[in-house]
């Protein structure tokens, strides 16, 4: 699958399908749809094709659910067509409201976000409503319908549950009952509404699981609704992204899954970053900004990367370095649009680069120390520091210099190095309390008020001692007073 490029207008849709040698089972022409005076849906247009699973995600309202129903024949559109492909082996597509209700269900299974049952009745018996549509009212099922039933809830381990009443088993245990039920409908198009709502992580992802298995293994066309954008990445070939009733995004989940069209569509701060795990994405939804300090984070690997990642999402402006190319903390730099400055790994520091850090720790209201070690002759990241008049935290207890962790900052180093100057106005925090260095530097805790930065300071000593007081709070040390460690 070719993935397209996000356009540059957040609201310009990139519509690639993800094999155009195949005809869509799902094709859906200028959809307008509207509660009232209330526009829902103003001309979407989307494709599914066979053996493709495409997410829907966008806010709450967006008209997700109003779209699936359209696209199942429950909703009849103002205007524009929905058509699906047949149940037969040509797969021809056919208008969904020319379609009667058997017909449609037989060329459409639905998995609803909750089902509402007017009779207690068995789990066996709520998965055999997916054979209905297949039979006449009043006959009773086939050798075939009963081998499908059962082979649809072996396949989702729910054959266990058949004589239970559904009223008796888990939420997570109701999801695969219904997902088998839309198995044994035996239906080429398959709609899930918000499938892993209300689901424990497990749950979730076995229920993913199932309806990935779905459209690998029997070529079905599935739409799902999904409010988890990580889950979305993970297992869609394709994300639409709905939002003021129109496709606003199309295409492969890492080409849509952006911080500009998310926080668009989502009208929120949003932060992406790709994930180290799966090769997927992390997508965080930020608080209204509490920081607007600029802080330059020296160090790398998981403590910058968490310092940046905490800091970001306080609404800090951050940059980074030097640090070496695919180091941790650039990736979460950059989710944050934090500038970075990188070296190629292990060839060493020019002084271009060097000279770049320098600038932007020397323009920052705060310096951050976030690395398990620094220290040595010719230590960019200590030149980067000693370069600075801004107030210096250190949050974490990495050796400086020669220093082992538990010398005095105050005194010379087992070497007989003199410990850096910053080290006498740095206040020292432990990694376990990064909130805690986080509130400093947004001047939230401290007992001599909080700190002001350089336009509401009245001396930049009064500056770093209420830094310091406030880093205090959570257990750090002033200068010439050991932390006790």
């Amino acid at each position: 699958m070719t993935a397209p490029e996000s356009g540059e207008d957040d609201h310009e849709a990139v519509d690639t399908p993800s094999n155009s040698s195949l005809s869509p089972a799902i094709d859906v022409e200028g959809i307008e749809a509207s509660f009232g005076e209330e526009s829902v849906l103003d001309g979407v247009d989307a494709t599914v094709e066979p053996g493709e699973l495409v997410g829907l995600v966008g806010p709450n309202g967006a008209g997700k659910t109003t779209l699936l129903r359209t696209i199942s024949g429950a909703l009849t559109p103002e205007s524009g067509t929905v058509r699906v492909a047949s149940d037969d082996e040509e797969r021809r597509l056919e208008d969904v409201q020319a379609l009667s209700s058997a017909a449609s269900s037989r060329r459409i299974a639905v998995v609803p976000q909750t089902t509402t049952l007017s009779f207690s009745f068995s789990v066996r018996q709520l998965v055999e409503m997916g054979r209905h549509p297949h039979r006449s009212r009043f006959q009773a099922p086939s050798a075939e319908d009963r081998d499908l039933v059962d082979a649809a809830m072996e396949r989702t381990r729910t054959a266990r549950f058949a004589d239970r009443s559904i009223e008796d088993v888990s939420g997570g245990e109701r999801q695969r009952i219904l997902l088998a039920r839309a198995i044994a409908q035996d239906a080429p198009v398959l709609l899930l509404d918000e499938p892993t709502a209300n689901l424990d992580l497990h749950h979730a992802v076995e229920t993913m699981t199932l309806a990935r298995e779905l459209v690998e293994t029997d070529g079905a066309a599935a739409l799902a609704a999904i409010h988890d954008l990580e889950l979305a990445a993970r297992f869609c070939d394709r994300i639409l992204v709905l939002a003021g009733g129109e496709i606003v995004a199309n295409g492969a989940p890492e080409a849509v899954l952006k911080r500009d069209v998310l926080a668009a569509a989502f009208d929120a701060r949003i932060a992406v970053e790709p994930s180290p795990i799966d090769g997927g994405v992390t997508v965080r939804a930020l608080d209204d900004p509490e920081i607007d300090h600029r802080v330059h984070v020296v160090g790398g690997g998981e403590p910058a990367a968490a310092a940046i990642g905490r800091l970001g999402e306080a609404g800090a402006d951050c940059s980074l370095g030097p640090v070496p190319e695919g180091d941790r903390a650039v990736s979460t730099a950059e989710a944050f649009d934090g500038t970075t400055v990188t070296t190629v790994r292990f060839g060493g520091i020019d002084a271009a680069t060097r000279e770049r850090a320098t600038e932007l720790a020397a323009d920052a209201d705060v310096v951050l120390l976030a690395a398990e070690r620094i220290g040595g002759d010719g230590d960019p990241w200590l030149d980067v520091i000693d370069a600075t008049d801004a107030p210096v935290v250190r949050l974490t207890d990495a050796t400086v210099g020669a220093a082992g962790p538990d010398a005095d900052a105050d005194s010379e180093n087992s070497s007989g190095d003199e410990a850096p100057p910053w080290l006498g106005r740095a206040p020292t925090t432990d990694l376990d309390s990064l909130p805690g260095a986080v509130d400093a530097i947004a001047g939230k805790s401290g007992d001599s008020g909080e700190w002001r930065g350089e336009a509401e300071s009245a001396d930049e000593s009064q500056e770093s001692d209420a830094l310091a007081d406030a880093t205090l709070a959570d257990g750090g040390v002033d200068d010439g007073e050991e932390d006790g460690r």
